[in-house]
């Protein structure tokens, strides 16, 4: 195998699989990146659970396909200065050549390697500007891996729409876009393999799935994943999105978010943030003895009652960054009842609600 490619189109694309695959595995062949040259150069990596294929424009001399240690090309990659790259197959490694260097890794054992998995049927189509919805919702999902169950974002379809809801016990998140239905989806997926997918996929992208394992591919490129167990959560989460409002409050997301930044250094140990509704204005405030304190004061519409909430400052901003750009509705209730967060869909028909439980007091 002999190519020369743009080093940066190299770089990403061997950072975007080497990123899914495992660094400490008992076969280091599961941690190899597959280098494939032919009219262009794919390259892709799978651990069995996940399967990653991204191709790339190159220049290839000699077609060929080689297995090499994942995290070790694309920090090499990644640290070139030079615009084009050059790699080759010289006896048992594969070199990677510019003008004024050379690096040289070992190729792995090819045949060894479980190949990448093939896609599932083929279930719809979503525009990828839509998956940027996806990505939001995984922001409500855990990343405790001890309790995998809510690790995952549950999709499900119907005719016209997807819905995909996400929740780690203290946030939920739910959001709702056009799709093209082929098939029926019920399925509860790991977060991380779709926010990959919705950071790269662009144009129309494919989703495939059956009973073991999803899949989303746009042109040459896919990722697949295996699927959790049982989907969760169920309609009794979905039931939470029914709240009974005791205010409604009419502000800027990053207005909101920005105060709740500056706000965050003074919530002391538990990093808690305090929203009181005011007439016109709510004031967001951080206290810590130690730290000292805040105040500041954001213009709203203030419909209802006027309350104080308390808030884990990292689980509302996680929150409001999901509406970035976007005029947002708070809908607060009494008590330690959840607030919900709704904005009106945009131009490509997302809908997207985020619950954030409140803290007991902290005083």
């Amino acid at each position: 195998m002999d190519l020369t490619a743009t080093t940066a189109e190299l770089a990403g694309a061997a950072a975007e699989v080497a990123r899914l695959l495992p660094t400490r595995v008992l076969d280091p062949v599961l941690a190899g990146l597959r280098l494939r040259a032919g009219t262009d150069v794919e390259i892709a990596g799978s651990d069995q659970e996940h399967g990653v294929r991204l191709s790339i424009g190159a220049t290839v001399h000699t077609e060929g396909e080689v297995l090499v240690p994942a995290k070790p090309l694309a920090a090499t990659l990644q640290a070139l200065d030079d615009p084009q790259v050059r790699l080759k197959v010289e006896g048992q490694r594969l070199a990677v050549r510019t003008p004024t260097s050379r690096f040289a890794l070992p190729l792995l054992d090819l045949a060894h390697h479980p190949g990448i998995p093939a896609l599932p049927p083929l279930q719809g189509r979503i525009d990828a500007a839509r998956l940027s919805a996806i990505a939001a919702v995984a922001g409500a999902a855990s990343k405790d891996d001890a309790l995998p169950i809510f690790t995952g974002i549950r999709i499900q379809s119907d005719e016209h729409r997807l819905h995909v809801m996400a929740t780690d016990r203290y946030r939920m998140a739910h959001a709702t876009f056009p799709w093209e239905q082929l098939g029926q989806l019920d399925l509860l997926v790991p977060a991380k393999a779709l926010v990959e997918a919705a950071r790269q996929a662009h144009g129309q992208v494919a989703l495939h799935a059956n009973e073991d394992r999803i899949g989303l591919a746009w042109g040459n490129n896919s990722i697949s994943t295996a699927l959790l167990a049982a989907p969760f959560p169920d309609d009794r989460a979905r039931r939470l999105l029914e709240a009974v409002i005791d205010s409604t409050v009419l502000v800027d997301a990053d207005a909101l978010a920005r105060a709740v930044r500056r706000a965050t250094p003074y919530g002391g140990p538990h990093q808690a943030v305090t929203i009181q509704v005011e007439d016109s204005e709510i004031r967001v405030k951080g206290s810590d003895p130690q730290q000292g304190e805040s105040e500041e004061f954001v213009k709203a519409t203030v419909d209802g009652d006027r309350l104080t909430k308390t808030f884990q400052a990292r689980y509302l901003a996680d929150a409001l960054k999901a509406f970035a750009g976007r005029r947002i509705e708070l809908k607060i209730q009494d008590g330690l009842r959840s607030t919900v967060l709704t904005s009106t869909p945009g131009e490509d028909g997302v809908e997207l609600t985020y619950l954030v439980v409140p803290m007991r007091s902290v005083a």
